[in-house]
């Protein structure tokens, strides 16, 4: 299952690897204002961003996971609803405070007026309307071709031949109640779980993963600006900023990762190819920044597509695979009291990362 989303993410870095040479072209008169520029002590703070981003994203990323030792935290009680109500406002300010605007920012640049239809249409509205419904395609052909692979194992064990008669088997029953000897035919021993419990599981998988998307390539365009920018009044605030923006994100997306019920071994490379993708931009926009032109078309049109197509897939993620399947579950609906606490939490989560804004 994990195969189909891993390959995706291989083509996402090396397409953005592949990006670096385009976001370096120059070719606009838009002048940067060099004063406060120091190279050398930028590069310090990025360096420290770097682990602090890294330390963040890992913390952010593992929290959820704690409820294996913390009941409290587990899926399904009131606190870890409330952990990703909190998460959902989060995710959900990320797409509509920090990416989309920074996406009409740069497809909205006067380096832009003179090049191409930028100026002529808002394309960052219309390229974020498109990654919300190609989200909602992939989320729905995902899970129902995933659906019906479980079904067709569930079916295919249902339809093995039970073992003879007398012996102790998966499709017997040694002796039956009466002391007579017997074996069970068909569904009573060998039915597979109920489907709901199979639907929900492969639900959260699929939503996890897509979500994991989202969230990289905003992750990898927000490293790279940061490590290309060679002035330390506007990366030092970013270093906080931004490690908290990892931290709130990585609670988010950990959250999915522990409701999915994946093997160890991929929610530990899940959570680390989240945890690493920040601090990699930030290395990239480091080796590129003595060539890098953020000013120029090519960087505005890439960045600015990149930021509108992840605003778009975070904003559907966060409302209908997050949000409304918590607010709308029966146990939420049915008390009060976890309605309100859900509803500040959302509120809180939103509100502290469009706080972010203001550095990030």
């Amino acid at each position: 299952m994990a195969t189909l989303p891993a390959a995706l993410r291989c083509l996402l870095l090396a397409l953005a690897v592949s990006l670096l040479p385009c976001l370096a072209a120059a070719g606009c008169d838009c002048s940067e204002d060099a004063t406060g520029r120091d190279k050398a002590r930028a590069l310090r703070l990025k360096v420290v961003a770097i682990f602090c981003i890294l330390a963040g994203g890992a913390a952010g990323a593992a929290a959820p996971a704690l409820g294996r030792r913390v009941p409290a935290l587990r899926p399904g009680t009131g606190l870890f609803r409330a952990v990703k109500a909190f998460a959902g406002g989060v995710i959900l300010a990320t797409g509509l405070v920090h990416i989309l605007p920074a996406a009409f920012d740069a497809l909205g640049s006067p380096c832009l007026a003179t090049t191409g239809p930028w100026g002529r249409f808002p394309f960052a509205g219309m390229v974020a309307m498109l990654a919300a419904i190609a989200t909602l395609v992939v989320d729905t052909v995902a899970t129902g071709y995933f659906r019906r692979t479980v079904a067709r194992k569930a079916a295919a064990v249902v339809d093995e031949p039970p073992a003879e008669p007398g012996r102790c088997g998966d499709g017997d029953l040694e002796q039956a109640a009466d002391g007579h000897h017997g074996h069970a035919h068909g569904m009573s021993v060998l039915a597979p779980a109920p489907a709901t419990a199979g639907d929900d599981l492969v639900r959260h998988r699929v939503i996890s993963q897509v979500l994991e998307l989202g969230v990289v390539v905003h992750s990898l365009i927000i490293g790279m600006s940061l490590g290309a920018s060679d002035f330390p009044s506007t990366v030092r605030p970013l270093v906080p900023a931004l490690t908290f923006h990892q931290l709130f994100e990585g609670i988010g997306l950990g959250g999915c990762i522990v409701q999915a019920k994946f093997r160890l071994k991929s929610v530990v490379a899940m959570a680390l190819f989240f945890s690493v993708t920040t601090p990699v931009g930030v290395a990239f926009g480091i080796a590129i920044s003595s060539v890098y032109d953020e000013t120029s078309p090519t960087a505005l049109v890439v960045q600015g597509l990149l930021e509108a197509a992840a605003a778009g897939i975070l904003v559907y993620m966060a409302l209908v695979d997050i949000l409304a399947e918590e607010f709308m579950s029966a146990r939420v609906q049915s008390r009060a009291r976890l309605q309100l606490a859900l509803n500040a939490s959302l509120l809180l989560g939103a509100g502290l990362m469009s706080m972010l804004a203001i550095w990030a």
